[in-house]
């Protein structure tokens, strides 16, 4: 059994096939999968998706990078997050990749995540890009390590995932792992404790190999678990026991479902 614990079902690629890719996870054994919200307005959207299919959690947040987008208020997360199928706060953060300036309305937008979650006592969904250092910073400052969380598509530093497992977080991997150039995260991969690991297709993006290019879905993440177990010489069945332990450790809100 495989556990997706990031990918986007709402998204139009997807979406638009969603019976077609729920057939593949099952042919995959892909039994559940977090469908993780990156916009305020599509909240109900990804909430009706996660209440239709019993192995579908949803999270509620706003992505980094999106400047011009409602912003979501302590409360209104607070609230959002009281359904039973929403499981995570995020995905929050910081991106400096996409974004550039005066970064106050970044900080401000992941600190209300942060205290979302630790009113709600949710984990958090963490993207970061290129802003190592004020993401941890914050991260300390808010008290984050009270609900811990998944530092997600992770392609950081190793001195990164220690300062964010010291808080309690999981580091997750995508299908970013399984490509030729990435050698550092690779040797990361090899290093990861077993017990922090998660797997992740942020489908519809970052399809795997031999799939790299094409479009993403969760049933893919199969091969991202292949390539850490190749990696790591372990079996794939560890991977996949491992990775789900962790998912539903991290995620307890979430069950999962047996039939």
């Amino acid at each position: 059994m495989f556990v997706d614990s990031h990918c986007h079902l709402d998204f139009p690629e997807l979406a638009e096939n969603l019976d077609g890719v729920l057939q593949r996870m099952r042919q995959a054994q892909v039994n559940h999968a977090l469908v993780v919200s990156v916009n305020k307005p599509d909240w109900p959207r990804v909430l009706q998706l996660a209440q239709s299919q019993p192995h579908l959690w949803a999270s509620v947040g706003v992505h980094p990078a999106y400047p011009d987008t409602p912003e979501a208020s302590v409360d209104e997360l607070v609230q959002a997050a009281a359904s039973e199928r929403v499981v995570a706060i995020g995905e929050t953060g910081l991106d400096y990749y996409r974004s550039s300036g005066d970064m106050a309305w970044q900080h401000e937008r992941f600190r209300n995540h942060i205290r979302a979650a630790r009113e709600t006592g949710l984990p958090l969904i963490i993207h970061t890009r290129e802003a190592r250092e004020d993401t941890i910073r914050i991260l300390r400052e808010e008290g984050a390590d009270e609900v811990g969380g998944v530092m997600h598509c992770f392609t950081e530093t190793q001195e990164m995932a220690e300062a964010a497992m010291d808080m309690g977080f999981y580091i997750s991997l995508s299908g970013i792992v399984t490509f030729k150039n990435a050698q550092d995260l690779q040797k990361l991969a090899a290093w990861l404790p077993l017990d922090r690991l998660l797997i992740e297709t942020d489908a519809p993006f970052l399809a795997p190999v031999p799939y790299r290019g094409k479009t993403n879905d969760p049933s893919l993440v199969v091969h991202v678990a292949e390539k850490i177990a190749n990696l790591r010489q372990q079996t794939l069945s560890e991977i996949a026991k491992a990775s789900t332990d962790n998912f539903f450790r991290l995620f307890s809100k979430a069950k999962p479902v047996t039939a």
